[in-house]
């Protein structure tokens, strides 16, 4: 078995994924990261390889079952072990209202948030079995416990099955000694709010103004939280959800 220590950052090529992905790099380990564009993975690695870390880049579809499963494993068996996996991709997916939401854009979206937690941790489990302090951590969202904002309604439900699935998994784990907890970040500065700040730049920073600590998070707020939960100082820690929000999560 390698010595290595790997990780598995999925969605890693921007934004939250990517911070996560450095992050984990400084701590030492060799982090696999994941996306859909192959070019942007090919040039985050060398950014990441630049900044000293040990890195290489595997493109697949999180909401392709047997992509999922062959790239997971085949990772798995190259180094011979998991320790950290990082179920980072997922999305709003676009916003629907009930009544006029398409069969197809339901499965979208819970494919994109939950499918893709499931088939990614399934596949790592047996070489997670052979990591050092293992751990998986997935992503929830407020909007999992307020159902989310207008058309967001299926986005909400799927990071509840998240929430749900993170305590789940830990369960079923907890004989291996592999844990499983989830972040459940708040408004964060990335391209996720493009659309946003791009036409409505005042409404954007006006955010800040519902969160108790003042200021929008930014993708390191998370890294580090992740960071934390893949070190042997959260050793006791699993089944939890870490709000990272600045505490907006309350209201003010």
């Amino acid at each position: 078995m390698s010595q290595t220590k790997v990780a598995i950052v999925t969605g890693a090529t921007a934004g939250i994924g990517l911070a996560v992905a450095k992050r984990l790099g400084k701590d030492g380990f060799t982090v696999v990261i994941n996306g859909i564009n192959h070019d942007e993975g090919a040039q985050r690695v060398k950014e990441l390889v630049a900044d000293g870390i040990t890195a290489e880049y595997v493109g697949f579809d999180v909401t392709k079952e047997d992509p999922v499963t062959k790239n997971i494993t085949a990772i798995g068996e190259k180094y011979g072990r998991i320790d950290v996996l990082v179920n980072n991709a997922g999305g709003l997916g676009g916003r629907s209202r009930f009544e006029d939401m398409t069969t197809e854009f339901y499965r979208f979206v819970m494919a994109l948030n939950l499918d893709s937690v499931f088939f990614a941790s399934r596949a790592a489990i047996p070489f997670l079995k052979k990591g050092d302090n293992p751990t998986i951590i997935n992503y929830t969202s407020n909007a999992g416990w307020n159902a989310g904002g207008p058309g967001a309604g299926m986005y909400g439900t799927s990071k509840a099955a998240v929430h749900t699935i993170t305590r789940a998994l830990a369960k079923d784990l907890a004989e291996y000694g592999i844990r499983v907890n989830a972040v459940s970040p708040g408004t964060i500065d990335t391209d996720f709010h493009i659309g946003i700040k791009s036409t409505k730049p005042e409404v954007f920073k006006s955010w800040a103004k519902n969160i108790m600590l003042g200021r929008l998070g930014q993708p390191e707020d998370v890294a580090g939280v992740v960071s934390f939960l893949a070190s042997k100082d959260a050793g006791f820690l699993t089944a939890e959800t870490i709000q990272v929000g600045g505490g907006q999560a309350l209201g003010i």
